[in-house]
């Protein structure tokens, strides 16, 4: 299948899971992970309707950045992310999806302060208490997300989580619906913000349609997309 017809599938994916849940498949966005693609291939999920693309790369993101790759969509930075490179990602992307620290907080409000703008971010939530994993643990959400609507540079918009690697089918759920419902909380214990507060980015390319079952808004699919990324250290034929 072309990138095109790989772009529709997921789409009709998502609209078919949003409607098994009861939702306005409206609701859910695809965010087309971008890792290791050229800008031409960016260019070509742009034009056949990816309207966000995420990036996990600071150098990758920069390169295309500087080719116009991202022309005519959002840009969201979707993975670790080390405090040093900052300045290369605040007030260059719309979305910073993947704070899972106070320390990185901080960070980017001094940033973006520095630079004059006012920075979009979510909460990385490590949902399945994994040591590999980034993130805070859902405990540690209300602390973090009070403080991150206290900064003038900063603007919460939600959650974010990479749940364990599902071994069997529907394996994730559980993962996804307290995710859902941390969301809920954090909505409505800041009730001035509920309006900010709008994104809960979860499901991958394998499990992306239960992810939309419980709740999520953002999708981030890179493999079902653009297939397989090739190892590390190799370029993408």
């Amino acid at each position: 299948m072309s990138l095109a017809e790989n772009i529709q599938k997921v789409e009709e994916n998502i609209a078919a899971a949003a409607r098994e849940a009861g939702r306005d498949p409206g609701e859910i966005t695809l965010v087309a992970a971008t890792k290791v693609q050229t800008s031409d291939t960016i260019r070509a999920a742009i034009a056949a309707g990816v309207s966000i693309c995420g990036e996990n790369r600071v150098q990758e993101m920069t390169a295309h950045l500087a080719d116009d790759a991202y022309a005519g969509a959002k840009l969201h930075f979707i993975g670790h992310l080390q405090t040093n490179k900052l300045k290369f990602v605040v007030g260059k992307v719309d979305l910073i999806e993947s704070v899972g620290s106070e320390h990185l907080l901080d960070a980017i409000e001094a940033q973006a302060a520095k630079t004059g703008v006012v920075q979009d971010i979510l909460i990385e939530v490590n949902v399945g208490g994994e040591e590999s994993k980034s993130g805070i643990a859902p405990a540690e959400v209300p602390t973090l997300a009070e403080k991150a609507v206290s900064l003038p540079h900063v603007r919460l918009r939600g959650l974010m989580a990479i749940p364990p690697v599902a071994e069997t089918e529907g394996a994730n759920r559980p993962f996804f619906a307290e995710m859902r419902q941390l969301f809920v909380d954090i909505k409505a214990k800041l009730d001035d913000n509920k309006t900010d507060i709008d994104c809960l980015s979860m499901g991958m390319s394998r499990d992306y349609e239960d992810a939309v079952r419980e709740g999520a808004t953002l999708v981030r699919v890179g493999t079902a997309l653009f297939g397989p990324r090739p190892p590390m250290g190799q370029p993408k034929a």
